[in-house]
């Protein structure tokens, strides 16, 4: 009987043991885990010219970001946005457990539509605009035009023939529209609330990459990782590029040109006209900033 007793109770201690071993979970560093693409959690939506690509390359420095390599214009060109939701989904990137997808089309903050669209599929997507002083914008947008028409052998116009009609400033200029932030402005906030947007200083993003960063990283809840030693000063391009770990890079060559001489009665006219509507924008973003 005693010999009974022993081979059941060996017989009950092995099956417990052999169950355990069939249900116990497999060790979670053994699972792999598997990229996705998907929509966009951020957007970069503007403004051209105002230092859209040198704010998604320092973004890009956060481990937690992964972002398309290039301009999708899904929202804006009805030739894309017809191809549908998969189709955008494709043109993003991978993206690991935990990480962030951002992309960046500048043409959406100034293109009608978009906002309604961007809502319908991704109400809660996080927009990043990133501003400059509006003349100093309508420069930089001009002198790209310009170099633009030089690598194509075509004769440039001269800015003030653009610029100018009659005497007075030409408003269908789209440089000048462009710089019209409160025009465009108004049509978001009829689509996504103030909350959805963080305003990045393009001027101080010049200046003091870092400072700037902070605020990006604070309004998207990451973990601060973007430092000090992220950044060093180019004295020979004159503004500030990219360290990331051993590799150093700076924005492409095209970035940072010398702006053309315009006359300062222009520039005076350029900056007059520009005050009300800065003041209406000021209104609507609940800011201001340090423009002439």
């Amino acid at each position: 009987m005693a010999l009974v007793l022993a081979l059941l109770l060996c017989f009950s201690t092995q099956s417990s043991v052999l169950v355990s071993d069939v249900i116990s979970p497999p060790d979670a560093a053994l699972i792999p885990h598997t990229n996705t693409r998907r929509l966009p959690d951020i957007i970069i939506i503007g403004v051209r010219k105002a230092g859209t690509r040198a704010l998604i390359q320092m973004l890009s420095l956060h481990t937690s970001i992964a972002a398309a390599q290039n301009e999708v214009h899904f929202f804006d060109w009805d030739s894309h946005y017809e191809r549908g939701l998969d189709w955008y989904v494709d043109q993003m990137p991978e993206t690991q457990p935990g990480q962030l997808t951002v992309e960046k089309t500048p043409a959406y903050f100034t293109s009608r539509g978009v906002p309604e669209r961007i809502r319908l599929a991704k109400p809660d997507a996080r927009l990043l605009l990133i501003v400059r002083e509006p003349t100093e914008r309508l420069l930089s947008d001009y002198t790209q035009v310009y170099h633009n028409r030089l690598e194509k052998h075509k004769r440039p116009q001269p800015l003030e023939k653009l610029l100018m009609r009659n005497g007075e400033l030409n408003l269908d200029y789209k440089p000048l529209n462009r710089s019209l932030y409160h025009t465009h402005m108004q049509r978001w906030l009829q689509a996504f609330p103030i909350t959805s947007f963080h305003l990045v200083d393009g001027d101080v993003l010049i200046r003091e990459p870092l400072a700037e960063m902070q605020k990006v990283e604070a309004f998207l809840e990451l973990e601060p990782q973007i430092s000090q030693h992220n950044f060093y000063f180019n004295q020979t391009k004159g503004f500030f590029c990219l360290r990331d770990g051993q590799r150093q890079r700076c924005l492409h060559r095209s970035k940072g040109r010398k702006h053309p001489q315009v006359s300062p009665q222009i520039l005076h006219k350029l900056h007059d006209f520009f005050h009300e509507p800065n003041r209406k924008f000021f209104e609507l973003v609940g800011r201001t900033f340090d423009w002439k």
